[in-house]
């Protein structure tokens, strides 16, 4: 055989080869659409779906299959997601000769190119704000189809899906987003959407860093009616389902916050000799307070309602607020006492000594100074307070003085209904002294913690329950 007798039996393999490549792994479109197949009739757009007895819609199945959710946005309200999308009609008009199917299959993957040449549904996310069809090559799509002349879609998108957000009860707040499918062209008499029997799957294995996402909520095929292209179109909704962990926001929110309001009670136990240390304490707890509630309005936007973390650190606030409040208040009462307790001893000093004949009785605490003068055996009897008594007497003492009605030098003004409660007293059964900001400091240290915990105990309840 001569070199171009070779040549020429080399050239017949390869083209046998050629053609039996093309005829095992593509398809024509010609050997699949009939010569009659129009995808698009010009004047006559709404008779190319495929046709039906008595003039019912189109059914198409519907199924997605979540591969990510890459982020959700809190300021701008909407999620990012990944998603293969599936779709299923039935195409009578085609033809479907058997050496297309390979040996033992009841189907055969299209070309890409071939999709073009079909008929094929116009769905869209009605609430996206952008979506595409992710590409590397080449677009990641596929046509499959069946011998009972079903055709399935599949492809990868990316989505940015909008959702309407509420934070009343951030952090523990839980986003129900919603994305809706519609035909774009179709109403609801010519297309009919409905939900395939996998429905909507998310991927097991995703997680997200603030957020646990189940399966949907629930899925749901309904008619809209679209003002915009004045008809009822066939919709399909999936709620997704995004809930807030709380672990993050116990570590860097509700427990620092608690521990600062603690921290101010220990001024409680600081006396007024140790007034810069005590003011400190406080005035520093505040601004801590203030900066970490600052810090947190960054994470998300500005919203013109109370949220639940606006409502924790308000309360946190008020109590380190108050317990300020409280250290002013009993310093103002030490001042009041230091003065009292000076003037009177001065009084003492320079009140002259009238013939007088002191008997040490006791008196009840509360006793009333616009009754405090009586007559005993004739004689004219004034009551005195413990300071207006000599150095070192702490009791109530009456003083019995001859001769006109004189005022005791030491004698106070009578109180009215404004005047601040006694400053100091004496202890009935101890007969120790009590001084009236000492108290107030006493009591606080059992209050403030009280009513804190009650604060929390009410807070926690009633989030759960809202949560719920």
């Amino acid at each position: 055989m001569t070199a171009t007798g070779l040549l020429f039996f080399a050239l017949v393999i390869a083209c046998w080869h050629a053609v039996e490549c093309e005829k095992n792994y593509t398809i024509k479109p010609r050997m699949v659409l009939p010569d009659n197949y129009v995808k698009v009739k010009l004047g006559l757009p709404a008779e190319t779906r495929p046709p039906s007895q008595n003039r019912e819609p189109v059914i198409i199945e519907f199924s997605i299959y979540v591969v990510d959710i890459n982020s959700i946005n809190v300021e701008d309200m909407d999620f990012r997601v990944d998603l293969f999308v599936r779709q299923r009609w039935v195409e009578p008009r085609l033809e479907m000769p058997e050496d297309i199917f390979e040996e033992g299959d009841d189907f055969v993957t299209l070309p890409a190119n071939f999709f073009d040449n079909l008929w094929h549904p116009d769905p869209y996310i009605l609430n996206a704000k952008a979506s595409e069809i992710a590409t590397l090559t080449h677009k990641f799509s596929s046509v499959t189809l069946y011998r009972n002349k079903t055709i399935r879609y599949a492809a990868r998108m990316h989505a940015i899906v909008a959702c309407q957000m509420e934070f009343q009860l951030y952090p523990m707040d839980i986003q129900v987003c919603p994305m809706a499918i519609e035909s774009f062209s179709y109403t609801n008499q010519k297309l009919r959407l409905v939900w395939g029997q996998d429905g909507v799957t998310v991927n097991p294995e995703l997680k997200l860093l603030q957020y646990n996402v189940g399966q949907p909520l629930q899925l749901e095929e309904s008619n809209g009616f679209m003002l915009e292209k004045e008809g009822n179109y066939s919709r399909l909704v999936a709620y997704f389902r995004f809930e807030r962990q709380i672990g993050h926001h116990l570590i860097q929110t509700f427990a620092p916050s608690a521990l600062v309001v603690m921290l101010s009670w220990f001024s409680f136990w600081l006396g007024l000799d140790a007034i810069p240390g005590r003011v400190t304490l406080l005035v520093t707890s505040m601004l801590t307070l203030v900066t970490m509630f600052t810090g947190l309005k960054s994470d998300i936007p500005p919203v013109a309602y109370v949220k639940a973390l606006d409502l924790w650190m308000a309360g946190c606030m008020v109590f380190v607020f108050a317990a300020l409040g409280e250290f002013v208040v009993v310093k103002v009462l030490d001042v009041h006492y230091t003065e009292q307790k000076t003037a009177q001893r001065s009084n003492q000093q320079t009140a002259p000594k009238p013939n007088t004949r002191s008997i040490a009785r006791i008196f009840p605490l509360n006793l009333n100074r616009a009754k405090a003068t009586e007559r005993v055996s004739g004689e004219k009897i004034q009551a005195k307070s413990a300071w207006d008594v000599e150095a070192g007497v702490r009791c109530r003492k009456l003083v019995i003085v001859h001769g006109t009605e004189t005022d005791s030098a030491t004698q106070t003004e009578q109180p009215s209904w404004w005047s601040l409660p006694p400053l100091a007293w004496t202890d009935p059964e101890t007969g120790e002294e009590k001084i009236l900001w000492r108290e107030i400091d006493r009591v606080s240290r059992l209050v403030f913690p009280f009513f804190f915990l009650l604060f929390v105990l009410t807070y926690w309840p009633i989030l759960l329950l809202k949560k719920a």
